[in-house]
């Protein structure tokens, strides 16, 4: 069954990762794969990723930040400055 998430960046931290208002436990049910969708601002990626991921430099990726919420970054890179998103802006996760 398909499944949806709506809510909104509230803070950005000091690396420029944007932190939304979602959190880890409203996304127990959430796969961690490719078969979800995080969209904020036009801007979208595929899978949810432990804090301490692999990924290559400047990937944007959804990832469960220490914060205890979802949180979106660019890997080596202030999401916030890069993306031009502030908080107010929508994050939609689908699955």
């Amino acid at each position: 069954m398909a499944a949806k998430l709506v809510g909104s960046i509230t803070a950005i931290s000091e690396s420029g990762d944007l932190i939304s208002d979602i959190s880890h436990d409203q996304l127990a049910d959430a796969p961690r794969d490719e078969k979800t969708t995080i969209t904020c601002d036009e801007h979208r990626t595929l899978g949810i990723y432990p804090a301490d991921h692999q990924q290559p430099e400047m990937t944007y990726v959804a990832v469960m930040g220490g914060s205890g919420f979802l949180e979106l970054c660019i890997v080596g890179e202030s999401a916030a400055a890069f993306l031009g998103i502030r908080p107010g802006a929508k994050v939609e996760i689908s699955w």
